[in-house]
């Protein structure tokens, strides 16, 4: 009884971490509607202090490495500590107050809102404005078109919200608290660095990071969206080791919608009397197909932990 005892311990261990992660999950989300608790501000103070370097050694990692090195292994640590000494209750509020920390897009509705509010009124100008801010720095200039605008916000806008649910949610079930803490460090770290020079190495240690997770969620869209599709093109893009993350994720998710969401010249030739309401129909499509696919994760999560395998 005593030896049959230790899996169900284990079992319930798991079951309370995934409890966890759909408590965070599910306030987040209403923080985020509500616009409260963005951390990015606290990411960039957090390395405002590494604002001060020799000259010639702006390109270099260490100094940020280190800097998301120390809390991540003591939070390690710590959830080593507490779950060896029988205390293991204490890591659930732990976990949960830096999931939501970790997750969220705290303001990007009410941004978005604007943008599709613009584009149905035909005022490019007004929609760019809404969402330079949001867009990459080497792309914000390079949106010469509405087409091009919205492909460049549909690929951020997917990139976003993976990086900031997707990512997190995979290596908190891998890693627990620790390895999450580090794949959103290195997130922010590529985003947040004081020094632009060394932006490049930290986004390449991200995209190590998103590997797994981007082609995970690129096989779920294949099974949150139209999978005939998807196995046209989306099954091709995650098998293939190259491309980026996001480009990626972009294909699997152009492939798994049926409208032309994410083809606007595609859409406009077709349906040319709809286009002023193109912008509302494409977000909407994306926000729906990642929702489903983080209930499909929500949902495989559960039939893991319920049958034992994890």
């Amino acid at each position: 009884p005593e030896q049959a005892s230790i899996p169900d311990n284990g079992r319930r261990a798991r079951l309370m971490e995934f409890v966890v992660f759909l408590a965070a999950y599910v306030v987040r989300r209403k923080l985020d509607q509500a616009n409260l608790f963005a951390a990015d501000s606290l990411w960039r103070k957090r390395f405002a202090s590494a604002h001060t370097v020799s000259p010639g050694r702006e390109a270099r990692l260490g100094r940020g490495l280190i800097i998301i090195a120390i809390p991540a292994l003591l939070l390690g640590l710590a959830e080593i500590f507490l779950r060896s000494a029988g205390w293991s209750l204490a890591v659930h509020p732990l976990a949960f107050l830096l999931l939501l920390g970790l997750m969220g897009t705290p303001g990007l509705g009410g941004v978005l809102d604007g943008y599709t509010d613009a584009w149905r009124k035909g005022d490019v100008q007004a929609a760019w404005r809404q969402v330079s801010d949001l867009l990459p720095p080497g792309e914000r200039y390079q949106a010469s078109s509405p087409e091009q605008m919205h492909r460049v916000l549909s690929t951020t806008l997917i990139g976003l919200i993976f990086e900031r649910f997707f990512v997190v949610a995979f290596w908190y079930v891998v890693a627990g608290v620790g390895g999450a803490f580090t794949a959103r460090a290195l997130i922010a770290l590529r985003d947040h660095w004081p020094h632009a020079a060394a932006r490049p190495g930290f986004g390449r240690l991200a995209d190590w990071v998103n590997y797994l997770p981007g082609r995970l969620l690129g096989l779920t869209f294949g099974v949150a969206g139209d999978l005939a599709g998807w196995l046209k093109n989306g099954k091709s893009a995650i098998l293939s080791l190259s491309g980026s993350n996001t480009q990626t994720l972009m294909t699997a998710a152009n492939s798994a919608l049926t409208g032309y969401e994410l083809q606007p010249e595609r859409f406009s030739e077709l349906h040319p009397e709809d286009w002023p309401d193109f912008g509302r129909r494409s977000l909407a499509a994306i926000r729906g197909l990642l929702n489903r696919s983080m209930l499909v994760w929500i949902c495989a999560l559960a039939l893991l932990v319920i049958a034992g395998v994890i």
